[in-house]
């Protein structure tokens, strides 16, 4: 399956390390990038063959031996269809001559980055490369699909009574919701107080009501107020990052 340029890359983190999964994650989801972990290496391989295009970067601490990842990575590099992904490098190991393998002989193109080097300046370099290999393309935000999450709903104390609803995708920029019944208030509305709940998560936030879609007067969207705070965000986007994981961890590949 190609992936679209407009909606960005797949980028996936085979065998990550704690710091990775704890706080990597979080940062890059909240820059837009679309990011999942694996923790099978033969998966991973079917996966990019299915996702064309797409980016993984390989803890190469774990899971094979050193020369098994060198045959793994040539194996990717000469497959006709996986070869079209693009691999990175994510080690403790400060080792010049293992770093210049993967960058030279091997020429991973998203490079080799040390974590040793803290996990700011880590981000940082990560985030360049994946700038560099335009893994996000022009897509703003990410939004996770949840209309099959019993436990992602939301409520709102109207003019007239209150509004139930159940979510059906969300992103950091709003969210796109079923009611339980029609709803009388007109578009662009703005909606104080609005009660997100996300599984165990509750959000308190405003947002601006638009209009009915055309073939469900029932769904609505709302997009959330510029002034959330970071706490608030921050629980969205970890939503956001169960939800996509979810999803390819459920796929058949």
């Amino acid at each position: 399956m190609e992936q679209n340029e407009f909606l960005g890359k797949k980028i996936f983190f085979l065998y990550p390390q704690s710091v990775i999964q704890d706080s990597m994650l979080d940062i890059l989801i909240m820059s837009g990038f679309e990011v999942y972990t694996l923790h099978d290496h033969q998966r991973a391989r079917r996966l990019l063959a299915h996702f064309l295009g797409s980016i993984l970067f390989i803890n190469i601490d774990q899971g094979l031996q050193e020369k098994e990842w060198e045959s793994y990575i040539r194996n990717i590099q000469e497959d006709p269809v996986a070869k079209e992904s693009r691999l990175g490098i994510l080690s403790y190991n400060t080792d010049q001559k293992l770093m210049e393998k993967y960058l030279m002989d091997l020429s991973v193109p998203c490079g080799y980055i040390q974590l040793k080097l803290g996990i700011q300046t880590s981000t940082e370099i990560l985030l360049t490369a994946l700038q560099a290999n335009e893994a996000k393309g022009r897509r703003k935000c990410i939004r996770a699909f949840c209309v099959d999450d019993e436990y992602a709903t939301m409520n709102y104390k109207g003019p007239d009574r209150m509004y139930y609803g159940k979510l059906l995708d969300i992103s950091s920029a709003g969210v796109a919701v079923r009611f339980d019944r029609p709803v009388t208030m007109p578009a662009n509305t703005l909606l104080r107080g609005i009660q997100l709940k996300l599984r165990s998560v509750l959000i308190m936030t405003d947002g601006l009501l638009l209009g009915a879609r055309q073939d469900d007067p029932h769904v609505r969207v709302i997009l959330f107020a510029a002034r959330m705070s970071q706490k608030e965000k921050l629980a969205i986007h970890h939503y956001i990052k169960q939800r996509i994981q979810h999803h390819i961890d459920q796929l058949n590949i």
